[in-house]
């Protein structure tokens, strides 16, 4: 079972490939020019972490080893806390113990964390060498593996470093969801929520027909392989049209200002980064049904939807509510002094706006904390 996306961005154009079973296939796949165009050179950095190398690590060396690749590997603790600049570094201490040259290729395997961070290592090192994503969880295979977006957290704001850099392949397995946990699963499925809320409407009907959403077991391989299908091909619709953030992709970041905000302000320990997004599209739902800007009855969709797939839906009544309009300030998508806001206004339909009141934000946390 295998499913080719291509994402044709200009002087980037690559594929999304889903194949079950697609990773003890991945020394083929490397070598398959209808895939992967201009050829991956031969020497090639595997960065992981310790939990995901335990499960696939051996699989993808040996895959890689048979089919004639130098491969080399660096372990990085796991964890949103890792994501820094001194992880970039040893990155770069495996790439240079490795030699890694200007043909060579690093491979992320693991969620959006090693992903995030091999490719901006990739994007940097020797001013630029190839990347592919293998993401292994469902947050990274819907979202951070496509569309070239690398970087690493500041202490101030998160993914505040960074760069632009497209991998020539991202292959999901979805069989690696089988070792997934369950709340990494459903962080995962906060990034296809919000799928269907930006731009596939059909999609989110599909989700609230589910009996069940909030676990892998609950999906058969063949409604799992739809589902990551749409959301794939919602990711690459919006990415081929605008590749670096001029425009209309800026409403991937639906929930992401607040839910990075919130996610900053815990210390990134009491909500991983799906559970930041469910919480912050829960936020803006609240303050576009305040607006006028959507309907109640749009609002309470959603937050049924956030609810059945087990998310959280209440921050701790300790939370600073004033302290995420000073964190908004430092978020990247600030333009001009303004923040942006992706605010709903349909299931299927969201605008850019930078006229969100403060008043509006604080009493939509403050809602949440009482919930």
């Amino acid at each position: 079972m295998q499913t080719v996306i291509p994402v044709p961005i200009p002087q980037n154009a690559y594929k999304v490939v889903l194949a079950a079973g697609g990773l003890r296939q991945i020394g083929a796949i490397f070598q398959d020019a209808a895939l992967v165009s201009p050829n991956l050179g031969k020497k090639i950095l595997i960065v992981s972490n310790p939990k995901i190398w335990k499960h696939y690590g051996e699989a993808a060396l040996s895959a890689l080893q048979a089919a004639g690749f130098d491969v080399a590997c660096c372990i990085l603790p796991a964890g949103e806390r890792y994501k820094t600049l001194r992880s970039i570094e040893k990155i770069f201490d495996s790439a240079l113990a490795h030699r890694l040259e200007r043909s060579s290729t690093m491979v992320a395997l693991g969620g959006g964390v090693i992903g995030d961070m091999t490719g901006f290592a990739a994007a940097s090192w020797l001013r630029g060498i190839a990347v592919v994503q293998i993401p292994t969880t469902l947050l990274a295979m819907v979202d951070a593996s496509i569309g070239g977006k690398t970087g690493v957290n500041h202490p101030q704001g998160k993914n505040l470093i960074g760069a632009f850099h497209q991998p020539r392949l991202v292959l999901i397995d979805p069989e690696t969801l089988d070792t997934l946990p369950t709340r990494e699963f459903r962080a995962g499925m906060a990034e296809v929520i919000k799928y269907g809320v930006i731009w596939d409407p059909d999609l989110f009907e599909q989700l609230e027909d589910f009996s069940r959403i909030d676990q892998r077991r609950s999906f058969s391989m063949e409604l799992l392989m739809e589902m990551l299908r749409r959301s794939c091909q919602a990711k690459v619709d919006v990415v081929s049209q605008d590749e670096k953030e001029a425009g209309l992709r800026a409403i991937l970041n639906y929930g992401h200002t607040i839910g990075h905000a919130i996610e900053s302000l815990t210390h990134y320990r009491t909500f991983n980064h799906g559970e930041g997004v469910g919480l912050g599209m829960m936020a803006v739902g609240h303050i576009a049904a305040q607006l006028g800007l959507w309907s109640q009855d749009c609002c309470d969709r959603q937050y049924r939807l956030i609810r059945k797939v087990g998310l959280p839906v209440q921050l701790p009544t300790d939370f600073e509510t004033d302290a995420v309009l000073e964190m908004l300030t430092a978020d990247k998508k600030v333009k001009a002094g303004r923040v942006r806001f992706i605010m709903p206004h349909n299931i299927g339909m969201v605008k850019i706006t930078d006229e969100v009141p403060n008043d509006a934000i604080l009493a939509a946390l403050r809602e949440m904390q009482a919930a």
